[in-house]
């Protein structure tokens, strides 16, 4: 039986600590999300009302039309696409989430795992938002990206899904892309200082 254990998308690239001003409260505070389950599900032909009634008995969820997510009995769903959303988990950690979704979903939707594919960090502070608008192309103001708000974006030229969650933003990016991610990220914060949680 093999010893492997899964790393960290920032491992040996991030450190913990206090990085950029150094003066007074940390504007942006960055936390990398480990072992989360993570999934896409894609309605299949006809089964729309299907997959929504049972994803309301199986998780408590109304399935989100647009891009908004809803959260339920520990799943929170996104969507990404019309008839498409993605699933993410703290109670149904990494590939246990797409079992239990395939599992519960079978025959409505396809489901596809992406836990060790996909890097999220939770991005929060005062200063979160300005240091977002450098690179997000998508208006996060309170006023428009309401709490639970998504968005299939790019920030600093890479692909990313964004949603917020209360005061916190998430951005998934593909786990490749971290460390670029990472770089930009402290670049665009050094201004207003970041401390990183791992």
């Amino acid at each position: 039986m093999s010893d492997l254990q899964s790393l960290s998308a920032l491992d040996g690239v991030s450190a913990a600590g206090r990085f950029g001003n150094p003066d007074g409260n940390a504007g942006v505070t960055l936390t990398e999300r480990a072992s989360l389950g993570l999934a896409t599900l894609e309605v299949r032909k006809d089964q729309a009302v299907a997959l929504a009634e049972r994803v309301q008995a199986a998780y408590g969820a109304a399935l989100p039309r647009g891009p908004i997510s809803a959260n339920g009995t520990g799943v929170r769903f996104i969507g990404i696409a019309p008839g498409q959303w993605f699933a993410v988990s703290e109670t149904l950690p990494n590939e246990a989430l797409a079992d239990d979704l395939a599992t519960k979903l079978h025959g409505l939707a396809s489901v596809a795992d992406h836990s060790s594919g996909r890097a999220v960090m939770r991005l929060e502070g005062p200063a979160v938002r300005e240091v977002l608008a450098k690179g997000l192309a998508v208006d996060i103001d309170s006023r428009v990206f309401l709490d639970g708000a998504a968005a299939v974006t790019s920030i600093g030229h890479m692909g990313v899904l964004v949603w917020r969650d209360g005061e916190a933003f998430d951005l998934a990016v593909f786990r490749s892309f971290a460390s670029s991610f990472y770089g930009w990220l402290r670049a665009s914060a050094a201004e207003f200082g970041i401390d990183v949680v791992t």
